[in-house]
């Protein structure tokens, strides 16, 4: 599995890279943020909603997998 279940202990240099970028933009935000946000800061093309679409699958994979939490406004925010 590319994305491993959080476990306790666990930190995020087991992630791939990108998706290390992706958990370091949420932490670096004053808050919850829009996937829109993010690809600002990972240097996604945000204009283009063909290029947000992998980056918010991305985010919510890592929901699914307990490194990230997303509110019910779509936002989302680490469980930390």
């Amino acid at each position: 599995m590319l994305i491993p279940h959080r476990e306790p202990g666990a930190e995020e240099d087991l992630l791939p890279p990108d998706y290390q970028r992706i958990i370091a933009a949420v932490r670096q935000a004053a808050g919850p943020v829009m996937a829109r946000e993010v690809g600002e800061v990972v240097g996604v093309d945000v204009s283009v909603k063909s290029k947000l679409e992998p980056l918010r699958g991305k985010l919510v994979r890592l929901v699914d997998r307990g490194w990230l939490r997303k509110l019910p406004d779509g936002r989302f925010t680490t469980r930390l």
